[in-house]
């Protein structure tokens, strides 16, 4: 289940979802994704092959967050009588 999960938000990541505004699951891409890799091959995945886009950002991505202390990330603050957790995670290629 994890796995799957972790999929479906790489692939809202890579084809529109933004820190900024509320995610609506509409994709900005309509086609696929292009690739190129560092020798220089191009790699194209189309939307319809959505396992394979899924499984490419899955095995060739990895989570980084930001220094804490930097950014005051990872602690606990309140607003207006309610608690809240700041976070931030980078998603980033191999």
């Amino acid at each position: 289940m994890y796995e799957y999960k972790v999929k479906q938000f790489l692939l809202a990541f890579a084809l529109g979802m933004t820190p900024g505004t509320p995610w609506n699951t509409q994709f900005n891409a309509n086609g696929g994704y292009i690739v190129i890799k560092e020798d220089g091959d191009i790699v194209c995945y189309h939307f319809f092959d959505r396992n394979d886009l899924e499984d490419y950002l899955f095995f060739n991505t990895r989570f980084e967050s930001p220094s804490r202390s930097r950014h005051k990330y990872g602690k606990i603050y309140q607003e207006d009588g309610q608690f809240f957790l700041k976070l931030n995670l980078q998603v980033r290629f191999r």
